[in-house]
């Protein structure tokens, strides 16, 4: 999971609670793992893409800047979230649609400049949105960035990884007595991720060709609606 999401800029949480709930972990365990492993791989990420020259600081801080209180919310609140999960897979699975088809056509576009009010709106909502769920976030950010023509393919994946951390890191905070639910394994999980991040970010970084990547995108945003639809 960590190498397949690591290669477009995402860090895994949404694979990691799907593997989890297969394997039987108890739900109060799954959110604080899901986030710990979260922020292990999106620092690589982040830190890779950003050497690579794959990145912005004009994209990143908008979004950023807003998601972060709304993630330690978000990590602070106990909601239920039946409907809302199947509205989220639903749109994820549109956007994997979206970008599957126009992969080739759109994969080098220029991007366009980034809204303010509109950046800090989506950052909010995303961020209280990764906080109740564990997810770091990128799956939403990344196809918003791509779709809206605000970032290239490469670019986005750095931003989203960034984003991801940040938000990982914030959601943790704001459920830090969750983090003594954490299994005794966390050490070993926690190295596989950060090698699956390693092999996964070279790919995003260097071999995969850009239309690829939007399809790779594509197939993570599938898994992500649908574990969402299927929860």
């Amino acid at each position: 999971m960590a190498a397949l999401y690591s290669s477009v800029g995402h860090a895994g949480a949404s694979g990691y609670l799907a593997v989890l709930a297969l394997a039987g972990v108890a739900p109060f365990v799954m959110k604080p793992t899901a986030l710990t492993l979260n922020i292990l791989v999106a620092l690589v990420a982040t830190a890779r893409f950003y050497r690579a020259g794959y990145f912005s600081w004009r994209v990143l801080l908008p979004f950023a800047l807003s998601s972060i209180p709304f993630a330690f919310l978000g990590g602070w609140l106990k909601l239920p979230g039946a409907v809302y999960t199947k509205v989220v897979g639903l749109v994820l699975l549109f956007a994997a649609y979206r970008l599957w088809r126009h992969a080739a056509a759109a994969a080098e576009s220029e991007s366009r400049p980034v809204p303010l009010p509109a950046a800090v709106a989506l950052g909010a909502g995303i961020g209280l949105l990764s906080g109740i769920t564990g997810v770091g976030g990128g799956i939403f950010l990344s196809p918003i960035l791509l779709l809206a023509g605000w970032a290239e393919t490469r670019q986005a994946s750095g931003v989203a990884a960034a984003f991801i951390l940040v938000n990982s890191a914030a959601g943790l905070a704001g459920h830090l007595a969750s983090v003594r639910y954490l299994p005794d394994s966390i050490y070993l999980w926690g190295l596989a991720a950060v090698v699956g991040g390693l092999l996964g970010t070279e790919l995003g970084r260097r071999r995969l060709a850009t239309a690829t990547l939007r399809r790779v995108l594509s197939a993570v945003l599938v898994i992500a609606g649908l574990k969402m639809l299927l929860a």
